[in-house]
């Protein structure tokens, strides 16, 4: 997808580019500063950022941006899930809404190509690990695309003086587990 893709509620979605990385640091650092979707303590930079997303390239994976109104509302991207090959027909990915803008269809508009590229290169599994068995709204969203609750990590992350769980799903890509890759 190196084009844009204009949906009829007005959401375009493509690639990222890199003059996108302002925008996006800012979206990313609210979830950081405020919420326990990002287990990272402080925001990353968009210098940061870029190096990120030019490590998703350099995998042959998507990233990729929603915007309305000229501007970036949201992001998602894939990422191999774990180093080792037995691991290689798995994804992980991450996506965020700019906040004021959630409800809207932005994050439905950025998931649906995300997991079409990802089954076009060959994927087969998704996972999405959720911060926080609270964020009923991301596990609902998931659900919604098609994962399945895969297990839930008590106590893994420590953000804001408590203990966080880490909630996995789990989505088949193509034919999922059916066949041989």
């Amino acid at each position: 997808m190196t084009g844009v893709g204009l949906s009829t509620s007005g959401i375009a979605v493509r690639d990222a580019a890199e003059n996108d990385f302002d925008a996006i640091a800012d979206i990313y650092a609210r979830y950081v500063r405020r919420g326990t979707a990002s287990f990272e303590i402080e925001p990353p930079d968009a210098d940061t950022l870029i190096e990120r997303w030019r490590g998703v390239l350099a995998d042959g994976l998507p990233y990729l941006v929603a915007e309305t109104g000229g501007s970036v509302a949201g992001f998602a991207y894939a990422t191999p899930y774990r180093p080792r090959r037995a691991y290689r027909f798995t994804v992980e990915h991450s996506i965020y809404v700019r906040q004021g803008d959630g409800r809207r269809g932005i994050g439905s508009a950025l998931i649906e190509p995300l997991i079409e590229r990802c089954a076009a290169l060959g994927y087969r599994q998704m996972l999405a690990v959720i911060g926080d068995t609270a964020n009923a709204t991301s596990i609902g969203f998931h659900r919604r695309h098609g994962f399945r609750h895969a297990g839930t990590l008590p106590s893994v992350g420590y953000k804001f003086d408590r203990w966080v769980d880490s909630v996995l799903m789990i989505r088949p890509l193509g034919d999922g587990d059916a066949s041989a890759p």
